[in-house]
């Protein structure tokens, strides 16, 4: 294998110096290597099949190889690159503080430093002026890592414990440790192969974990208690469905703990009491498919957020001794426009955060059964969420609120005065004036008459002359909203005359539950031909034109990408697709491969006809073409769980093999991450810069 890597270096360094003084260069082919596969009596034969073994020294030579290619196409934008991040770095606060969480008898928060690339996690007791407690120094855990990622991050009650757990790959395998507080010392025990879920007990010894099996699932649950060797921790559950997922929580009022079992569209809770961790867990209400329910606790009562006979979720209550479901009460009905997405509890409120024909909105519920009201926000384009809500016995929510224009601002709002309070902005540097700004709704028509929604975000003074450019974003899957959220960022385009732009299609949940349905499995194309209606629209209002238009998506965004790329490439001069799940047909096929048996519920099941047919007349990979294609810049991670590397580098051999135009087409593989890119802060900005400077270059320096 050294000898492999030495190779590899070697053939790099030689591939980048050929590449920077020989413009005309050819990008790497990728050999062809027939595989038969043959599904109801569809004969398919995938060429590049074979790049799905990371173990093959070819296939790691072949990333490596398109890696230099793009390096070397896009060496004339490095000035461009470092102006880039100089300028979006700028912008940010480099030493900067998150705002305190009470929990108990300490405030929590976690800090930054000017040239460290991870947050350093404290606390202080009592009050803020109190001695500082470094609890975890990300960046120390990172010494020696190219990628570092921390998973759970939980107190026990007694605050002296710290549980926490580490990903070092990009995996999204965690191992975890605990620090006693109080020494500082980490105990000897280590855990891996977990996931992101732990809740601590009430005796301060004992916590539940999930494990991960071989199709990386949350598939069984076990006890831990401190001092044990975790190769005797009991087995509490092991959910042998392979659709479900386990994870684990504690309840805000200390008084459970919840295991959660979940598919796509199916849920099933049990609870334990926190007193009694050798218990056995209590079956809520066993699953039946296609309802979900989500539990938390107030007082005497379980709160019930469910889906039966209520598509955008209805609010309901029980007694905790009285579960069964005719003692069930409703406190929010079910209504058609309104979706009901989280509730936070509290000992005297409820907080409920709905969404109203696309709107975010606060709804508080008093708990002796009052009349509830509405928190209002002035601005038409926004987004608000539920942050750092720790403390049961309290009558101060907190949550933060911003929109395309107004940074992240946390308010501590107080439920019985109805009073709120800025605790803090995020500041941005350099001089940025949100009133030089314009964010706007706009509604464009898909072709089966469904209007969809746009958040946009421009410069004051914009002209609709069909003369601008525009960043176009889109996702549209799993009921995700993709929220019109502040990114200081953004503007390093916006400022460039950009139009930045959300299409909220169908597969989101922009618009309630019923949204998302019409969104997925049988109904998936209504997610690709609502991004191009909005494409569409925005150059028939002449907000840009299709010379002058990119677009990204990532992940599910990526299949959008990959989707409307062999649909319409002529409404788009350049594209950027982060880790897309474009190998849709032969990666449900399989169902080894993490995500794909739970995924049946989102795309449907190609081992049954139907599915087959209609998956296979979208996916991306399978509908390459010999046409034009736009500018293209694909994203993976070698390491990436959820969206194995061999979809991208399938796609973009595939495309090199069939296109017919001259136009780039880059392979970005970060041979030490996965799913989420560079885990660093300065390296993360870095990749924007990169994506950005290749869409700026291909938008704007393009005649």
């Amino acid at each position: 294998m050294r000898f492999v890597a030495s190779a590899v270096i070697f053939i790099m360094g030689l591939f980048i110096m050929t590449c920077q003084s020989d413009k005309t260069v050819k990008p790497p082919v990728a050999e062809k290597i027939p595989f038969k596969d043959v599904h109801f009596n569809d004969v398919r034969i995938d060429n590049y099949h074979w790049l799905r073994d990371r173990n093959n020294p070819k296939v790691i030579r072949y990333l490596q190889e398109e890696n230099a290619y793009t390096e070397a196409m896009t060496a004339h934008t490095k000035d461009l690159q470092d102006m880039l991040y100089r300028e979006m770095l700028g912008r940010i606060k480099q030493t900067d503080l998150s705002v305190p969480v009470k929990y108990g008898p300490y405030y929590y928060y976690n800090r930054t430093v000017k040239g460290l690339q991870y947050p350093i996690y404290c606390r202080k007791k009592g009050n803020l002026k109190a001695r500082e407690e470094i609890l975890l120094d990300q960046n120390k855990l990172a010494e020696g890592h190219k990628f570092f990622s921390l998973g759970v991050f939980a107190v026990s009650p007694n605050h002296r414990f710290l549980a926490y757990s580490t990903d070092t790959t990009g995996s999204e395998t965690y191992t975890i440790r605990i620090k006693d507080l109080q020494s500082g010392e980490l105990l000897k025990e280590a855990i891996p192969n977990t996931y992101y879920s732990l809740a601590w007990a009430n005796d301060n010894r004992t916590f539940f974990y999930t494990v991960l099996d071989k199709a990386k699932r949350p598939y069984k649950l076990l006890r831990h208690r401190l001092g044990d060797d975790p190769k005797n921790d009991a087995l509490i559950h092991h959910e042998k469905d392979e659709k479900f997922f386990i994870s684990v929580r504690r309840s805000k009022s200390g008084r459970f703990i919840f295991m959660d079992l979940s598919s796509q569209v199916t849920s099933e809770e049990r609870f334990l009491k926190a007193d009694d961790p050798t218990g056995g867990f209590t079956v809520f209400q066993p699953r039946k498919y296609e309802i979900e329910y989500y539990l938390n606790h107030q007082g005497n009562y379980f709160y019930i957020r469910t889906n039966e006979k209520a598509v955008n979720f209805k609010l309901m209550r029980t007694p905790t001794e009285r579960i069964q479901r005719r003692y069930w009460q409703t406190v929010i009905p079910a209504n058609k426009r309104v979706m009901l997405q989280a509730v936070e509890p509290f000992a005297k409120f409820l907080a409920v955060l709905q969404k109203d024909n696309g709107q975010k909105k606060i709804f508080i519920l008093p708990a002796n059964g009052g009349k509830g009201y509405a928190i209002d926000f002035d601005e038409p384009v926004y987004t608000v969420s539920f942050t750092g809500n720790r403390e049961y016995a309290t009558d101060v929510l907190r949550f933060t609120y911003q929109s395309l224009i107004t940074p992240p601002s946390v308010y501590d709002f107080n439920m019985q005065s109805k009073k709120r309070e800025l605790k803090k902005r995020q500041e941005v540097l350099g001089g940025y004036d949100p009133s030089k700004y314009v964010t706007q709704r706009l509604w464009a028509t898909a072709k089966d008459g469904t209007k969809i929604p746009i958040s946009l975000v421009y410069r004051k003074g914009l002209q609709t002359d069909g003369k601008n450019p525009m960043l176009l974003y889109g996702y549209g899957a799993y009921g995700i909203t993709i929220d019109p959220t502040f990114s200081s960022n953004r503007f390093s385009l916006i400022d460039r005359g950009f139009v930045y732009a959300i299409a909220h299609v169908r597969g989101g949940g922009a618009l309630g539950r019923p949204w998302y349905e019409d969104g997925k499995l049988l109904k998936k194309k209504n997610t690709f031909t609502d991004f191009i209606a909005c494409a569409e629209y925005l150059l028939k209002q002449k907000y840009t034109n299709a010379q002058r238009l990119g677009i990204m998506g990532g992940s599910a965004g990526g299949l959008l990408m990959g989707a409307v790329n062999n649909m319409r490439p002529d409404l788009f001069k350049a594209m950027v697709a982060h880790v897309p799940f474009v190998d849709v047909l032969n990666t449900m096929l399989d169902p080894s491969l993490p995500l794909t048996v739970i995924e049946y519920d989102e795309w449907g099941n190609p081992q049954i006809e139907s599915y087959y047919w209609y998956i296979k007349s979208y996916a991306p990979y399978e509908n390459v073409r010999a046409q034009n294609y736009p500018n293209i810049l694909v994203t993976a991670g070698l390491n990436d769980p959820r969206v194995s590397y061999w979809e991208p580098a399938k796609w973009v051999a595939k495309m090199r093999a069939l296109k017919t135009d001259h136009n780039l087409l880059l392979l970005k593989t970060n041979m030490g991450a996965g799913h989420m890119g560079a885990s660093g802060r300065y390296d993360y900005l870095k990749e924007i810069a990169f994506d950005y400077a290749f869409l700026i270059d291909r938008i704007l320096d393009q005649k």
